[in-house]
């Protein structure tokens, strides 16, 4: 889990740096014609594979087996849906308020084909916890992909220099995913394998387009009801309120599958990782979310420039989302792992139809911040409660989350507080984001050693990395 932290920290550290200069750069408007862009790709990116990747992770037999039948069922599903994708990118630039956003769509769209090529090798990769060889490509990705976008922003590309840019990155990444595989890349077809991955990926794959809508639908309103400069605001805030999740679970969540699937022949120890990780999570990530929804205004300020700060209004409340998403998303992970997709599948499904009026009616009253404020209400007042009634069913005992849990959320009300008090005094903005940021460190280090017994229990599981054969060498 270090590696994967470490690799998180550069990652998110360095496209932060290199995020503020382009959004000096380049503006609201180019970069909300790249949101409509990535949106349209992240749609097509929750299901292009069909969701048999992850059978890989959690495959009790030997990988080997199932990875050609894996790679060419998400090559071609991959190619169907990018080249759909691309002939319908027109009526979807026109329906998020930003028709010259297009060719832009189409040229990032060619994204899918090269994730759906490496599906396989990437999820080999998660199951044998090989995060730092995870590291070296994703940091060549990032890097090369930025230093290409921000070359072609100064040259006045415009929302075209992302999307060159990411595919470029992730060009290269593929071809080092293919090199690093555990595996020996080649494609394949076990038809006694095909129904299996199919059963297990399809249920999973549907889930995931309802996740995406769960996730996006707020961006989807921003743009087809605001238009796609106010889309770029509400964007930067979402970047924003995402780093605890960013930081802290998406590291955690590369290697809880993989984690999840080894104990999930001792259910008792399953259960009591699952707390655990709840509790980590939950120290590392309430109190920076509260402090960026205390100090929303004067960050966005200094970091993006006045140009930027009416995305503070939607940042304010979207903190509260990805405080709830961080929790719901490990679920998630934990129920697919005990074979319950389906059961996940209903529980966004039924989310959707509460979020989707609730968008609509937050855009049209209040705009972005009323946009922002739907989107919290729902992830709290709906995803978050079905998704514990769903632990319990599971055996999870609540009352050992709430132990885990109920310090961190105490804490987070003191530091709101202290954020508060601090923005509002008239030492310089920069000075008092200081302090605050030091203050919130000193107090998630505090957290975190009150959670000392999990973080040993996930460093013990990480060190067992489990060693698999080709099929061949068998």
């Amino acid at each position: 889990m270090g590696w994967s932290l470490l690799n998180t920290l550069v990652s998110r550290c360095g496209t932060f740096g290199i995020g503020i200069l382009l959004a000096r750069v380049l503006g609201p408007d180019a970069f909300g014609t790249f949101a409509v862009a990535l949106v349209a790709l992240l749609a097509v990116l929750s299901f292009n594979e069909l969701g048999v990747s992850l059978a890989i992770v959690r495959w009790q037999g030997d990988p080997a087996l199932i990875a050609p039948t894996v790679t060419t069922i998400s090559v071609i599903s991959s190619t169907l849906f990018c080249a759909s994708a691309f002939f319908l990118a027109p009526a979807f630039s026109k329906a998020m308020g930003d028709p010259e956003a297009t060719p832009v769509v189409q040229l990032l769209i060619l994204s899918v084909l090269i994730n759906g090529a490496v599906a396989a090798p990437a999820a080999l990769l998660q199951r044998t916890f090989q995060e730092r060889t995870r590291m070296i490509i994703d940091q060549t990705n990032v890097w090369v992909g930025a230093g290409i976008s921000v070359a072609l922003a100064l040259l006045g590309a415009g929302a075209m220099a992302l999307a060159i840019g990411r595919l470029a990155g992730s060009l290269i990444a593929a071809v080092m995913f293919i090199v690093a595989s555990p595996v020996p890349y080649r494609l394949g077809l076990d038809r006694t394998k095909l129904v299996p991955l199919l059963r297990f990926g399809v249920p999973l794959a549907a889930t995931s387009v309802v996740v995406f809508f769960v996730g996006y639908a707020d961006q989807l309103t921003a743009g087809s009801l605001l238009g796609a400069s106010v889309l770029a605001f509400y964007v930067l805030a979402f970047n924003l309120s995402s780093w605890p999740m960013s930081l802290f679970s998406q590291p955690l969540r590369r290697v809880a599958p993989a984690m999840f699937a080894k104990l999930q022949h001792d259910p008792e120890q399953l259960r009591l990782a699952l707390t655990w990780v709840v509790g980590i999570l939950t120290s590392l990530t309430v109190p920076f979310v509260v402090f960026l929804a205390a100090a929303a205004v004067p960050l966005v300020q200094l970091i993006y420039g006045d140009i930027w700060v009416p995305a503070a209004a939607a940042l304010s409340w979207l903190v509260i989302a990805a405080a709830c998403r961080v929790f719901y998303e490990l679920v998630y992970d934990y129920l697919v792992i005990l074979g319950m997709s389906g059961t996940v599948f209903w529980i966004q499904f039924s989310s959707l139809i509460f979020l989707v009026p609730a968008l609509i009616t937050g855009a049209s009253s209040a705009g972005l911040a009323g946009l922002a404020a739907a989107q919290a209400a729902v992830s709290g007042g709906v995803l978050l409660p079905l998704y514990l009634w769903r632990l319990k069913r599971t055996g999870v005992a609540l009352r050992l989350i709430f132990s885990r849990t109920w310090l961190p959320l105490l804490v987070g009300i003191g530091v709101w507080a202290a954020t508060t008090a601090l923005v509002a005094t008239r030492i310089q903005p920069l000075a008092a984001l200081c302090a605050g940021g030091l203050m919130v460190v000193i107090v998630s280090a505090g957290l975190l050693l009150q959670q000392r017994k999990g973080l040993q229990m996930l460093r013990e599981l990480g060190r067992s990395e489990v060693q698999y054969k080709t099929s061949e060498e068998n």
